[in-house]
């Protein structure tokens, strides 16, 4: 397995850390009865070998088997145990530098004072209120995991009213719903599916507009549920673009020809949903005799290794004359790194990709989650001048089968005239 080298590392590492975090559970225990410890020290270890051994054998069974259970759960199961340990080691690691430096203070001391004793065998204890934090915080941040298993399809749907000075006055009190990173290929629940899709129809938007990840690598994870999703319509369409996992970039192909072919057979299967897909492109929202335009660009990442395919000036072409501009762009840090500083006309971008990690806290007083250190945009509304971003934590779920704080958003926006 390509992975093989990786997963051997990954093992390493999780059984070092178990190694740390065991000499924590030896120090919490110090007062049980010896048979209490040793139940307490054979269920560590029964558990770390059955994971440490999940892992190194985890490519090889992914690879032979379809279940979406194993692959969902086992791996998310996993990764919430080696965050969780990773966790209560740092907190361990803290509590050992005091230890090291009241030590190191304890020894310099005795140098300095030339009429005391040299001090042999000092031994700072490992503090017991330290080891229980350490434990009790990764046990907690992990039963959060677990708990998050159930919030995946717990939609929820956000109304949002943008304002803007130059849109015409046709289109104000246009709506649009706004939805993004469906990853159909994680899903194993068919009618939660459909009661968000129910959730959308039921906003009556003028427009529906998705901003990519249809799928986690390949097109026909989406078949299953190719008929749910051709369920959406809209008075203007329902109109979307690519984003990163549509290209099949994550996968090992055949051929080239393969990986060309699963892309050209994503493209078609959106066009049976009746869903228009926007390639560095344009189309024009007629009301009234005044026009919008809806831009739509495949993938664009300032970020990591995520590609640069999006043609935003192929895309913006012929729209000079028209006064108002969304634009779709998976990616939210193009953002920053195009949009505005290059395309000031363009109005409205709507984005997703970041999924807000599915972890964190959102409230109206609130935000915060891990990828924020990654992406300076990653839910919600940004503003610079007229100009407003949108990104949309996603719809499904990748990797992690839960949510926790970070819930799937059905987006309805409101445009309204300044």
């Amino acid at each position: 397995m390509r992975n093989a080298g990786t997963v051997w590392i990954i093992a390493a590492i999780l059984f070092l850390i178990d190694l740390y975090v065991f000499s924590a559970v030896k120090t919490i225990t110090q007062q049980l009865s010896d048979k209490a410890k040793l139940a307490v020290y054979i269920c560590y270890w029964c558990i770390t070998i059955v994971a440490v051994l999940t892992i190194l054998t985890f490519p090889y069974i992914q690879a032979l088997s379809t279940n979406k259970f194993f692959r969902n759960y086992v791996f998310a199961i996993l990764m919430g145990l080696f965050i969780a340990k990773v966790v209560a080691a740092i907190l361990l690691l803290i509590d050992d530098v005091r230890r090291l430096g009241t030590y190191t203070a304890i020894k310099i001391g005795s140098h300095i004072q030339e009429t005391a004793s040299p001090i042999d065998g000092v031994a700072i204890s490992r503090s017991v209120f330290m080891s229980w934090l350490g434990i009790g915080i990764g046990s907690i941040l992990f039963g959060t995991l677990l708990w998050g298993f159930r919030n995946k399809y717990a939609y929820q749907l956000k109304k949002v009213v943008l304002k803007f000075p130059n849109l015409p006055a046709a289109f104000n009190g246009f709506t649009l719903i706004h939805i993004s990173d469906i990853h159909s290929g994680s899903f194993q629940n068919k009618a939660a599916v459909s009661k968000g899709i129910e959730m959308i129809l039921k906003q009556n938007a003028e427009a529906i507009l998705f901003t990519a990840d249809l799928v986690n690598d390949r097109a026909d994870e989406i078949q299953e549920y190719q008929s749910i999703f051709a369920k959406l319509t809209a008075p203007y369409g329902v109109f979307s673009v690519l984003g990163n996992h549509d290209y099949g970039d994550y996968v090992q192909w055949n051929s080239p020809e393969a990986k060309h072919n699963n892309l050209e057979k994503l493209k078609a299967l959106q066009k049976d949903m009746g869903w228009k897909l926007l390639m560095n492109e344009h189309t024009i929202f007629e009301k009234d005799q005044e026009k919008i335009a809806l831009l739509g660009i495949e993938n664009w990442g300032a970020k990591g290794r995520f590609p640069k395919y999006g043609k935003l000036k192929e895309a913006i072409e012929g729209t000079e004359n028209i006064v108002f501009k969304i634009l779709m762009s998976h990616d939210p840090s193009h953002w920053d790194a195009e949009v505005k500083p290059q395309y000031p006309s363009v109005d409205l971008m709507l984005s997703g990709h970041t999924h807000g990690m599915q972890f964190g806290l959102s409230n109206p007083y609130f935000k915060w989650s891990p990828v924020q250190w990654m992406y300076k945009q990653w839910a919600g509304l940004y503003e610079t001048g007229n100009q407003k971003l949108y990104v949309n934590p996603g719809f499904g779920f990748i990797g992690y089968p839960g949510r926790v704080g970070i819930l799937p958003e059905i987006t309805r926006i409101e445009l309204r005239k300044t």
